[in-house]
């Protein structure tokens, strides 16, 4: 069973997104839990460089794991100000910890609109349960 955090914002493509405490136009950006097992054990993560500019839907970083190389694509439109660098030593946090230590990246919104119309986690349990439905 996957886990779905209910305070959590997803994609279609299993990306998460949480709006930071501190700052509310700062969203940390993950993949979730079903993506991470999916992939498999990570073994190299391809980060995107702080101040890169991007939108909603574009390949921000790649994932590489015994099985496969994945593209993760940005929730939103903004700027990203700030990456994991521990994943850089430690691509495995996303297995292990995909909600918490493994986050990715850190983007500050260009729309805020853009996030409230993310999935929630009802909405993302949909999503699983079509996927497991195709297969």
């Amino acid at each position: 069973m996957n886990r779905v955090p209910k305070e959590l914002k997803y994609t279609a493509s299993h990306e998460w997104a949480i709006a930071d405490d501190l700052d509310k136009n700062i969203v940390i950006v993950g993949i979730t839990d079903f993506a991470q097992e999916q992939l498999g054990e990570l073994v190299y993560v391809e980060l995107p460089e702080v101040g890169d500019k991007v939108a909603a839907g574009d390949e921000v970083c790649v994932l590489e794991s015994v099985k496969a190389a994945s593209d993760v694509f940005s929730p939103l439109s903004g700027k990203i100000v700030a990456i994991n660098e521990d994943l850089e030593d430690s691509p495995g946090l996303v297995n292990t910890h995909p909600y918490h230590d493994g986050w990715l990246y850190k983007i500050e919104m260009q729309d805020p609109v853009e996030y409230d119309e993310l999935l929630d986690a009802e909405g993302y349990q949909d999503v699983l349960a079509e996927q497991e439905e195709d297969d």
